[in-house]
């Protein structure tokens, strides 16, 4: 929401791109370790591929995550 609402109106309206550069590094490094803990907790959990697979798709989504977490955790 971050890079959306915030960060892209800065690049093209008060023309600052260092503010989508940033935070653009900063979304693609959270999503690699978001992957990186779902493969590590699917193993020490030992989820079925199925699990794992929704997971990553629900990193793709908007909210997909909390939504994820609600699942599994019932």
């Amino acid at each position: 929401m971050v890079l959306l609402l915030i960060a892209m109106p800065m690049k093209y309206l008060l023309d600052m791109p260092l503010a989508v550069k940033y935070v653009g590094w900063a979304h693609g490094l959270l999503f690699v370790l978001y992957i990186g803990f779902l493969l590590v907790l699917g193993l020490m959990e030992k989820w079925s591929i199925k699990k794992l697979f929704f997971g990553f798709i629900a990193s793709l989504l908007p909210f997909g995550p909390f939504v994820f977490e609600k699942r599994i955790l019932d």
